[in-house]
């Protein structure tokens, strides 16, 4: 499954761990992306979307681009 949203392109981000002797071990923030069904021009299509987008999709009613 790939870790990238379908609407704002949201992928993994990279950083550090840092531990109390300020030593850096790199790390990944993984996206937060769900399978859903989402109304895009009138037909259904499921997409992978990251939950501020779903967040942002109830609010509009659930429809992209209309």
């Amino acid at each position: 499954m790939a870790a990238r949203c379908d609407i704002c392109g949201k992928t993994t981000a990279f950083g550090h761990n840092v531990s109390h002797s300020k030593r850096r071990t790199n790390r990944e923030f993984r996206v937060n992306v769900h399978r859903k069904q989402v109304l895009v021009g009138g037909e259904v299509r499921r997409m992978m979307l990251c939950t501020r987008c779903m967040r942002t999709l109830t609010k509009n009613g659930g429809r992209v681009g209309v």
